[in-house]
């Protein structure tokens, strides 16, 4: 009997978790440019060195059993007509019966000059370990006797986007720069920028974790500069205009958090979308033209969603059980499912030792949120036994940060 071949795109918690869901339903295939996941909403736990990479960034081959075949590559283009794809690698050919788009969005430096080139990225582990070394380094060149003003210059770090993302980063920065500068006797403090268009921070949340939000940079002397644009990115320089008024700041780095455009290759696809350039997907997560094509998590518009969701790796986590199951009701020609999804609760890390935690409609923060932080993600881990390793590390050797030592003693 022939086997439906299923091909997944995209190795985020969208491709992932549909993939493990179908694994014995058909010729299921996942496609990833890396060849490990990533859990994306601990990356600032591995930059302040709370979490190991293994933790957060299982291997695709230590996740997947014999029933889901991995390749390593990045897709160069997708044909519906024809129902295949190409790939960079080998420049080889896959078809499909059924298709998964999963792809993610990338960074969206909206036209900023300097700012692709000279900004950091905060999407992989890579970026974080780019960023760690930065912050090691503008440490490592500040003479112990330097003045306090000369030592705020040269360690002023800004972020850019004052979302759950900058707000994340900058507070965990702060807090592991500060922590450095008590190690190494420094004087001063140091300078932490986080920059946001908009007239508040975390714009996606609702008051009441907006409120441990507004501490948590308070208390990490984090600046927060709202109704302001960034306008250029120098190589040690950033430029930002407030009230029409243009200011340009030394910077030892800037990290670029500010939003997520369209992936190119979903761009260049010719099937319905919003005006944001989203896949419009029917409740079943189904293309209205493509009906053995789903697509889920950022590149997809699903109207029965919170909208708060939008955008997030919960929604494609939650997406993906919706998925696979009907991707198995499509094959096997039996009705197709829908489903509401709803907030599973927020859970916000603040610094190195606070978070806050939105469940049940009610908001706490602090230690014990950061604890119930790593309780919640342990269980959204990917795989049992994943969980059963990372929960028992967690448990047993702890979570405490990795100072930000010189670089010859950096591990």
């Amino acid at each position: 009997m022939h086997q439906p071949r299923i091909l997944i795109l995209g190795g985020g918690f969208g491709g992932l978790f549909t993939a493990l869901d179908l694994a014995g339903s058909g010729e299921v295939t996942l496609v990833s440019e890396e060849d490990h996941f990533l859990f994306t909403p601990m990356l600032y736990e591995y930059l302040s060195g709370e979490v190991e990479a293994w933790h957060i960034a299982p291997r695709y081959d230590e996740l997947l059993d014999e029933n889901v075949r991995f390749v390593h590559s990045k897709v160069a283009g997708i044909d519906l007509a024809s129902q295949s794809i190409s790939l960079e690698k080998n420049k080889e050919t896959m078809s499909y019966d059924v298709l998964v788009l999963a792809l993610g969005g990338i960074t969206n430096y909206v036209g900023v000059e300097g700012a692709e080139e000279f900004t950091l990225p905060f999407r992989k582990l890579a970026h974080a370990d780019n960023l760690r070394r930065r912050m090691v380094t503008a440490l490592d060149r500040v003479p112990p006797d330097f003045a306090p003003q000369d030592v705020r210059r040269e360690v002023t770090f800004a972020v850019v986007g004052a979302g759950a993302s900058g707000c994340e980063l900058s507070t965990k920065m702060a807090d592991l720069l500060t922590d450095a500068f008590k190690r190494r006797a420094l004087h001063g403090q140091p300078r932490v920028l986080v920059i946001e268009m908009g007239d508040r921070v975390v714009p996606g949340m609702g008051e009441q974790i907006r409120e441990f939000v507004d501490d948590a940079l308070r208390q990490s002397d984090v600046e927060v500069h709202t109704k302001t644009r960034v306008v250029k990115v120098a190589g040690n320089e950033i430029t930002f205009e407030h009230e029409g008024k243009q200011e340009s700041l030394k910077t030892a780095g800037v990290v670029w958090t500010g939003g997520v455009r369209m992936n190119p290759l979903i761009e260049q696809l010719d099937v319905e979308k919003d005006r944001r350039g989203l896949l419009m997907v029917r409740p079943t997560l189904q293309l209205s033209q493509h009906l053995n094509v789903f697509a889920l998590g950022d590149i997809a518009f699903y109207p029965d969603a919170t909208p708060t969701l939008a955008g997030t790796a919960q929604l494609a986590f939650q997406q993906a059980t919706l998925a696979a199951r009907n991707i198995k009701a499509f094959n096997a020609g039996k009705e197709m499912h829908t489903k509401h999804f709803e907030e599973l609760g927020e859970a916000i890390s603040l610094g190195t030792e606070r978070a806050a935690v939105l469940t049940g409609g009610k908001a706490f923060g602090g230690a014990l949120a950061r604890q119930a932080r790593f309780a919640l993600y342990t269980s959204r881990l990917p795989t049992w036994h994943h969980r059963l390793r990372v929960g028992a590390s967690w448990f047993f050797e702890g979570t405490t940060p990795r100072p930000l030592l010189p670089l010859g003693f950096e591990l």
